[in-house]
């Protein structure tokens, strides 16, 4: 299949030059994914899609313009390409638009990541259909379970490349995850509810179903009896699954593009010491089976172990080529792969033990952060930290503050990794944090 992917976007990157594009680039991909929903003990959803998708984008007389079908018929094609070089003569100019330039295709790295898994190929309806059940049956092992719902997700996917100056390359991967949401149910009317999915490019990565439902189902019980929490300014823990999503939010205009376009407060801060010495982010696409490792990134530059920030100081952001040239920065890459955050030595325990009292963050519900002035505000699910220990389960409660000035009060990072998102962040501990109830 990638042999025959790669002749397609070959194929492309031909047609269009001679219809008189200057340069080209194809994508050519195929992928399958498959769906199981199961809900209280019934089959819920089946979903079973496989897909084709021819993308070019296509560089003519300083002009660019990108273009996408799933039609790949051969006799069909052609005309598709042939329109997309003429709709593009159309168009304004746009200097800084070019192909990535040949010498980032240098030095692509040959580290087998072993991110294709043949057992997800065979994978059947039973074998989908006893997760589900095992997931439910554990999922509903309690007496205040209203409802639970579980689900499997697996499929395969790969990706052809070819570019008009010499890039060629396939990347293949695969994946399998399971996981279910529990509803219970709580004083009075009111709900508690909660979830667990965990998943790896490779089946036998993957914990057992009933693990998996176990956590999930743990995970909505401790929110029983929860509490509004109250308006303090103390110190915070974040969990390590909310971590990631908090580091997200902070990295969210570390690239090129927002800093051109005047929309990031990141503008300037490469050789500064930004942060606390405590924080360290890597972006590493060299992890063996990780969840966004990749021996490339979209626009063909090869991969390398990027340091973004080390102990405070930010060494690097995300450029592309066309932000890039717009203002004026080095590419390094495009997009991320997988975030490393260097990991502290105590566990969350100690952290906690340590805190002494606080709010211990498990979750976050909404909110937004500013990528210009790095301020934010984010509703949270959590507990109270009463003399060093997990304490009464808290919501209905905002944090507020400023990205940037809560990550120079970044204390302590703990050393328990979230393995399930691109992202791999330990809980983290910041002090004199704002809260509203």
């Amino acid at each position: 299949m990638s042999a025959d992917l790669q002749d397609r976007a070959a194929q492309a990157v031909e047609i269009l030059q001679a219809a008189g594009a200057s340069d080209a680039w194809a994508d050519a991909s195929q992928s399958r994914d498959v769906e199981f929903n199961y809900r209280d003990g019934a089959l819920e959803k089946v979903k079973d899609t496989t897909s084709q998708l021819l993308a070019v984008q296509v560089y003519a007389n300083g002009r660019y313009s990108s273009h996408q079908t799933t039609d790949l018929n051969p006799d069909r094609l052609a005309g598709f390409l042939e329109e997309a070089v003429a709709i593009t003569g159309a168009l304004e100019p746009d200097e800084q638009r070019r192909l990535t330039p040949a010498r980032l295709f240098a030095n692509r790295p040959d580290i087998d990541l072993d991110l294709v898994d043949s057992t997800v190929a065979t994978l059947d309806r039973d074998q989908r259909m006893a997760w589900c059940i095992a997931l439910d049956d554990a999922a509903r092992q309690h007496e205040r379970v209203i409802s639970a719902t579980s689900a499997v997700y697996d499929g395969t996917q790969t990706r052809a490349s070819v570019s008009s100056n010499g890039f060629s390359g396939v990347q293949e991967s695969t994946y399998c995850w399971l996981g279910a949401n529990v509803t219970l149910s709580d004083r009075g009317e009111r709900r508690a509810a909660d979830g667990f999915f965990a998943g790896s490019s490779h089946v036998g990565d993957v914990p057992d179903a009933d693990e998996v439902a176990a956590v999930a189902l743990q995970r909505a019980l401790v929110r029983l009896d929860s509490e509004k929490g109250p308006t303090i300014k103390s110190t915070m823990v974040v969990d390590s699954r909310a971590a990631a999503s908090l580091i997200g939010r902070l990295m969210g205009p570390a690239n090129a593009r927002s800093v051109q376009q005047g929309r990031s407060f990141w503008t300037d801060l490469i050789g500064e010491e930004a942060f606390s010495p405590a924080l360290t982010i890597v972006d590493d696409p060299l992890i063996v089976r990780g969840l966004g490792s990749r021996h490339y990134d979209g626009e063909g530059i090869s991969a390398q172990v990027l340091p973004i920030v080390e102990q405070g100081v930010v060494r690097n952001i995300y450029v592309d080529t066309y932000y890039g040239r717009k203002a004026g920065m080095t590419p390094t890459t495009g997009s991320a792969s997988n975030r490393r955050i260097q990991l502290g030595e105590q566990s969350l325990a100690e952290l906690l033990n340590d805190a002494g009292e606080g709010v211990y963050v498990t979750s976050w519900l909404g909110g937004n952060a500013d990528g210009t002035t790095g301020d934010f505000s984010l509703g949270l699910r959590g507990h109270m930290i009463e003399n060093g220990q997990i304490g009464r389960p808290v919501g209905e409660m905002n944090v507020t503050g400023n990205l940037k000035d809560l990550f120079t009060r970044l204390e302590a990072v703990g050393n328990d990794p979230y393995p399930y998102s691109t992202t791999l962040a330990p809980s983290l501990v910041f002090s004199d944090v704002d809260f509203s109830g």
